[in-house]
């Protein structure tokens, strides 16, 4: 399903759903129960056949750079005030009950000035969805985050009330399902600025704009009329906050900010660990921000051929560094083999 955004925003009719991409995304235990996980599989073969730059392609086939990696500084984005531009001419697809950005569109849209890093022409050009230090996969969705997605529903996952980071976001769905389980604060990061503008910023918008106050779906289909124009951030977007950056640049900009911060409850992190060279950044962000009780929820491949990285060694790592203890709550053996791993400190609760 596809549609394309060229209105100005306002709260939606609440005209009758179409039960076949029906957003109930509050992930209430029962009804969630009911969606098999080939549901969801199956939605994220159709979105690597909708578009060159979305999907289920393996990182494992990207050949690592032996450049010396130039790390980005953290920025905040702020939310625009005039939401009608954010999703001005943005064509929009569904999967697994989200909106999302199709990514060819903001290929062929993102240029120049558009695109100040440069990475959408470079990860063209290179046809690599991976430049180390330059551009870290964020144009894409990967096919770990449908797999957390279906474990936060079997698995009972509970968002409400709890601060949540989804970190290495991407196209932001963790955390919008996050965002729609009534979280109290969703915090987006992703290495690239281009990431966070043009794609994390408009999925979080086209999902929010249809919900209630507290975070209720009204209705999953294009508006069959021009709305009026909006006239304030719909409130459950003023529950996000966007950053881009490298890891340890964040975590330094949030515990060092002016603004109040309290430590996440939940982080979020889906295929973040294929390059080794990382997992010392990766590990003491989440040492830094998360909760004495809080728990890291991390989706990835069991290994990535030709970069390196993958679950065991990850896990090698994280019990010499004996800060964290893990681990394995779901494995899944469909293609390439992949895991959910849980991640707490060891003198938590």
């Amino acid at each position: 399903m596809a549609f394309r955004f060229n209105f100005s925003i306002d709260e939606y009719d609440n005209s009758e759903a179409d039960t076949h991409d029906k957003m109930d995304l509050q992930l209430h235990p029962t009804k969630q129960k009911q969606k098999s996980t080939e549901k969801n599989r199956q939605a994220a073969d159709a979105v690597g056949d909708s578009s060159p730059r979305l999907g289920t392609n393996n990182r494992q086939d990207e050949k690592p750079s032996h450049k010396k990696l130039c790390f980005r500084l953290a920025k905040e984005h702020d939310i625009p005030e005039d939401l009608n531009k954010v999703l001005e001419n943005k064509l929009m697809e569904t999967v697994s009950g989200l909106y999302y950005i199709n990514m060819s569109v903001v290929e062929m849209t993102c240029s120049g000035d558009a695109d100040e890093e440069g990475i959408v022409s470079k990860s063209v050009s290179s046809h690599s969805d991976l430049i180390p230090g330059v551009y870290e996969g964020g144009l894409k969705i990967w096919e770990c985050t449908f797999d957390l997605i279906d474990y936060f529903s079997e698995a009972e996952i509970q968002f409400t009330n709890k601060t949540v980071l989804d970190l290495g976001c991407g196209a932001g769905l963790l955390g919008i399902v996050a965002l729609k389980g009534r979280a109290e604060k969703v915090h987006f990061q992703d290495y690239n600025s281009t990431v966070i503008d043009k794609i994390t910023l408009p999925n979080a918008v086209a999902n929010c704009i249809r919900t209630g106050s507290g975070g209720d779906t009204k209705t999953s289909q294009p508006p069959s009329k021009r709305p009026k124009k909006a006239e304030h951030v719909p409130s459950v977007l003023t529950r996000c906050r966007f950053f881009s950056g490298e890891w340890s640049e964040v975590s330094r900009l949030l515990l060092s900010s002016n603004k109040p911060f309290s430590k996440y409850d939940v982080i979020l992190t889906s295929e973040t660990i294929y390059n080794p060279d990382y997992y010392g950044a990766l590990h003491d962000t989440l040492a830094q921000l998360l909760d004495k009780n809080g728990r890291v929820y991390l989706a990835s491949k069991v290994h990535y051929f030709g970069v390196g990285g993958g679950i065991p060694l990850f896990e090698k790592f994280i019990e010499e560094r004996n800060v964290f203890r893990t681990s394995i709550v779901k494995t899944i053996d469909k293609g390439l083999q992949r895991c959910i791993m849980e991640m707490a400190f060891k003198e938590s609760s």
